[in-house]
């Protein structure tokens, strides 16, 4: 049976710090829809992952760095949350510069909890409507986004969702939308 994501290239973007279940069960969604994935990450190596922020759990390998990703490379990104995850990837150029690479492309992203702060750093947000972690809210308002509270929002090929209990919605949601591929 074909998976609604076959042949298609998704980027994770993750570093030291990220929440664990916010990188796997995306992961995990995609690849089940036939998807390759590649986590992008600020280094070459190993960073270590976190349950509830403060909790170490296991180690992933980065497959390569920010600096050597391309948007042409990939149909789709997902940003997951982690506090010091997403913070470590806001203070990167090279992940910057990919996160607007991958929009101007056109080609959809999910950022669940923290993500979307790389999206504020790299001055994408305004004009959309996003959901996020309840302490990112200002920032995505000062960066001119609307914010609701929603488990999950969808808006021009962008998802958000609020915290690891929307990872259901999430997941169902950037299936549906990397499936669409990028938009015009």
């Amino acid at each position: 049976m074909a998976g609604k994501l076959d042949g298609k290239r998704i980027a994770i973007l993750a570093t030291d710090g990220v929440e664990q279940v916010e990188l796997t069960r995306p992961r995990d969604a995609v690849l089940e829809e036939g998807a390759q994935v590649d986590i992008v990450s600020v280094s070459e190596g190993e960073f270590q992952a976190m349950n509830h922020d403060i909790e170490p759990a296991d180690t992933f390998t980065a497959d390569k760095t920010a600096g050597q990703a391309s948007a042409e490379d990939y149909d789709a990104l997902i940003l997951p949350g982690g506090t010091v995850n997403a913070d470590r990837l806001r203070m990167d150029a090279d992940v910057l510069d990919f996160v607007r690479q991958i929009f101007d492309a056109g080609k959809p992203v999910g950022a669940i909890c923290h993500g979307p702060w790389n999206l504020v750093e790299a001055d994408l947000v305004k004009g959309r409507t996003l959901t996020s972690y309840p302490s990112l809210r200002t920032d995505i308002r000062n960066a001119g986004g609307k914010v609701v509270d929603h488990e999950v929002v969808t808006d021009q090929g962008l998802v958000s969702s609020r915290n690891p209990d929307d990872l259901p919605a999430f997941c169902a949601a950037i299936v549906a939308e990397f499936a669409k591929g990028a938009r015009a």
